[in-house]
């Protein structure tokens, strides 16, 4: 049905417009405007180049006053954004000397550890964060853990997403890539239980916890 409904939205666009192609660019457009809306599944286009435009002036701000932690902690975070863990690493290192105590601090050294390959290091400093703050960043930790355990340790990557559904018990995203662990691990049964609770705990959720969590639901939809 939403095939058809597709191919009689683009005749209709191929009708006003005169031409297929410009038809279906138009429907591109609306399928990513409705996506960006309601769904979430496509990346944004527009957000790598606010986020470009803030690191520029957060470098601005860090030349002018080279001690300022907390601008030297956003600029990490976008680094980390940009995937470059490398970069983040080491400002948040700096952060860390002067903000020894913080749960977010040390959660996010663990990320950047992890994905750049220094598993062990980044298991330590995300327990850390975990002793500091059992629910620092709604229970990300283990979902990171889980997510970096998955190909060499699949039983303990399941233990840490088995905590992180604790921790935030209302993320679908928790049983959607509990589904996947055991899945990859032959336990079908088990697979098609978490990505049915996905959708169940979605059914379940307020209208504003929906938009955030849409995405997972409809993957795990997909694999049940």
């Amino acid at each position: 049905m939403r095939g058809v409904s597709k191919v009689l939205i683009f005749s209709f666009l191929w009708w006003v417009t005169g031409n297929p192609f410009v038809a279906f660019l138009v429907l591109l457009i609306i399928l990513y405007m409705l996506d960006r809306r309601f769904v979430g599944l496509t990346p944004s286009i527009f957000q790598p180049l606010k986020r470009a435009r803030r690191l520029s002036r957060l470098k601005d701000e860090l030349r002018l006053n080279p001690h300022h932690t907390s601008t030297k902690l956003e600029i990490a975070r976008i680094y980390m954004e940009q995937k470059k863990y490398g970069e983040a690493l080491e400002l948040l290192v700096e952060v860390a000397g002067v903000m020894d105590d913080s749960a977010d601090v040390f959660s996010e050294q663990g990320i950047c550890e992890l994905k750049l390959g220094r598993t062990e290091e980044g298991e330590r400093l995300l327990l850390r964060a975990l002793e500091l703050n059992p629910r620092v960043k709604y229970g990300e930790p283990y979902l990171r853990l889980g997510e970096a355990f998955a190909g060499s340790n699949p039983e303990k990557a399941i233990r840490y997403m088995e905590r992180f559904g604790e921790v935030n018990s209302s993320s679908c995203e928790a049983y959607y890539r509990l589904g996947l662990l055991y899945r990859g691990l032959g336990r079908n049964e088990e697979a098609r239980r978490a990505f049915r609770e996905a959708v169940e705990l979605y059914r379940g959720l307020p209208k504003y916890k929906r938009r955030h969590e849409r995405r997972w639901a409809l993957l795990a939809r997909m694999k049940s």
